[in-house]
């Protein structure tokens, strides 16, 4: 089974998460063949603030100026990934770092002028998660595209990993983030939800903000052939096991 896991929210901040996770995953990684991407947008904001720069969104994405973006590049790719690999060499894994911008691995363009370097993906070459794969490694990937003209990009890590689950024909997408599911207008978290209902939370204004992300990535996937995408609560214990297991854990996402 091919696997694109998504690591997102506070699970990256804490080390004895991140440790927590490196070890399932590496367990997992040695059964099924697992690519990771991985997000940081909250220390990302922390780490503009102490730089005295503030942080700007519209619809939800960070206006991406010059100085925005070298601190993209320093954070996603510099210490989140780093912590990350560091994590899954502890836990016995073999992890290899990477962006969108290696082997063309995520091409993107730029999405709204006025949103300045943010990128929407374009095109995802996975021969080199293949190559990782195939040979044991665990790719992980920070949500930095690029182009081919140079151009680098910061990538909603949501729709990053969209892009990275059709380059590596993955099976299943899985979300692993701060939240227990998907929840309806009553509240309630969905054990299941069809393409149709998940636009129809999004139409109603149920799902906004991140878990609108989520969705719209999540049917993004659907469509480019994704088996299905589960949204689940990374704080659980042992829950990629329990995902594929089939546990009710989470919401899980199929195209009908």
């Amino acid at each position: 089974m091919r696997l694109l896991i998504k690591l997102g929210g506070t699970l990256l901040d804490a080390a004895d998460s991140r440790e927590r996770l490196a070890r399932e995953i590496t367990a997992i990684a040695r059964r099924e063949q697992v690519v990771l991407v991985h997000g940081g947008g909250k220390r990302m904001t922390r780490y503009l603030a102490e730089r005295g720069i503030e942080s700007r969104f519209m619809n939800g994405l960070r206006v991406t100026t010059p100085e925005v973006l070298d601190a993209v590049v320093n954070v996603f790719a510099g210490s989140v990934n780093t912590q990350l690999v560091a994590a899954f060499r502890d836990a016995g894994g073999r992890p290899v770092g990477l962006t969108g911008l290696d082997a063309g691995l995520v091409d993107a363009e730029r999405l709204a002028p006025e949103l300045g370097q943010v990128g929407k993906p374009v095109a995802s070459d996975g021969r080199l998660m293949d190559l990782l794969v195939d040979n044991s490694y665990l790719p992980v990937v920070a949500c930095v595209a690029g182009d081919a003209q140079g151009g680098i990009y910061n990538v909603n890590a949501d729709q990053m990993a969209a892009a990275c689950a059709q380059g590596f024909r993955a099976d299943k997408l899985i979300f692993l983030t701060d939240v227990e599911g998907v929840r309806d207008k009553s509240g309630q978290i969905r054990a299941q939800l069809t393409e149709k209902q998940a636009l129809s939370l999004i139409a109603d204004g149920t799902a906004t903000g991140g878990m609108q992300a989520k969705l719209e990535a999540a049917i993004t996937a659907l469509r480019q052939g994704t088996g299905e995408v589960l949204i689940a609560p990374g704080a659980h214990a042992d829950i990629i096991q329990a995902l594929l297991s089939g546990s009710s854990v989470g919401t899980r996402l199929v195209p009908k």
